[in-house]
Formats: C-alpha cells, structure tokens, sequence
C-alpha cells in the first residue's frame, strides 16, 4: 500500500485533484462576496467569518440577524 503512494502517478493524479478543488473552492468565495454571503473559515480551531466588506469577525452573523 505505502508504495502506491509514491507512484508517481498517484502523486499527478493527487496533484490535479487539489488543483480543481482549489479552483471550486476560490469561484464559490467569489460568488458568496458577489453575494453578500459571509465566507467562514476554521483557522486553529477558531471560527472566522469573513464579511462581505473583506473584514474577518469572530462573530457569527447569522446569529446578529434572528
């Protein structure tokens, strides 16, 4: 098993993966800013919210609107 990790094929085939999920990750946060829908990201276990101004909070904005 440890072997086919070093395939250099599997390596490729990992590489292009990461790539395409990047890629869908960076076109959703665009659209969530193009819509005003916050982004949230898990940075050393801590839950940031980034507004549609750009700006990161820590407080959840879903929670401010009820």
């Amino acid at each position: 098993m440890s072997g086919r990790l070093f395939d250099p094929r599997f390596i490729q085939k990992a590489i292009e993966i990461r790539r395409i999920g990047n890629k869908a990750v960076r076109r959703v946060q665009e659209e969530n800013r193009r819509l005003g829908i916050p982004n949230v990201y898990f940075i050393n276990g801590r839950t940031y919210f980034e507004l549609p101004d750009g700006t990161l909070s820590l407080e959840d904005p879903y929670l401010q609107s009820t």
